[in-house]
């Protein structure tokens, strides 16, 4: 069984992953970013070097993907991964046009069929003011130049494309707005069960309805 955590940069995602990988037994799948060379260049000039970025990504996550998935499940009953090979195209939707966005479709089609869909993505979501406060915190050089509009716009187009549209894997969404699982160990273990529950995944606790859920919390 494998499932893939997806959102936007600084939600959270690779360190979700990897405080859950005990807790799962299970292998795990890490996206491979800092390796592209033409990534430092993006963030200072977005239209002159999208297409290089794009590309570069769309043939390392394929790599990854085609090579690392079949094996990580052959060793491991459980697999988690920090994106999803699909979410590459929501990107080349901001990031391209014309021409450009043609042939990365094109390249991205015949790649996608080779590629193993995950049985769940989590998808966590936050506003954008947390996100930049987030990515502030991790200070990644790379990063510093980020701009807001970027991330917000990114931000409104992981929304669309998780919420609205359709995915070969089912979709859980969960709100990291008031959840900080760095931090508290319950709100780690609220999401671990999230994820269980959706999977039916042993062991986890059905969920209490809201009414008892607060009473609980209360005590």
């Amino acid at each position: 069984m494998y499932f893939a955590i997806e959102g936007v940069i600084g939600v959270g995602k690779t360190t979700l992953a990897r405080r859950l990988q005990d807790s799962f037994n299970a292998g795990l799948l890490l996206e491979v970013f800092e390796e592209n060379p033409f990534l430092g260049d993006f963030y200072t000039d977005r239209q002159r070097y999208a297409f290089q970025t794009q590309i570069f990504f769309l043939l390392s996550r394929y790599q990854q993907q085609r090579h690392g998935v079949a094996k990580l499940l052959n060793e491991h009953e459980m697999l988690i991964s920090d994106y999803t090979f699909e979410k590459d195209s929501l990107f080349a939707r901001i990031n391209l046009q014309g021409d450009e966005l043609e042939m990365y479709y094109r390249v991205h089609e015949a790649l996608a069929e080779k590629t193993v869909a995950p049985n769940l993505i989590v998808y966590l979501r936050a506003d954008t003011d947390v996100l930049m406060q987030r990515i502030a915190q991790r200070d990644r050089t790379y990063e510093r130049q980020m701009d807001r509009g970027y991330i917000h716009s990114l931000n409104m187009a992981y929304d669309t494309f998780f919420l609205h549209e359709k995915h070969n894997s089912p979709v859980l969404i969960i709100d990291t707005n008031p959840r900080d699982f760095v931090r508290y160990q319950t709100d780690l273990e609220w999401i671990e069960t999230r994820i269980r529950q959706t999977l039916k995944v042993a062991p986890f606790q059905p969920e209490l309805p809201i009414s008892n859920r607060v009473n609980a919390e209360q005590q």
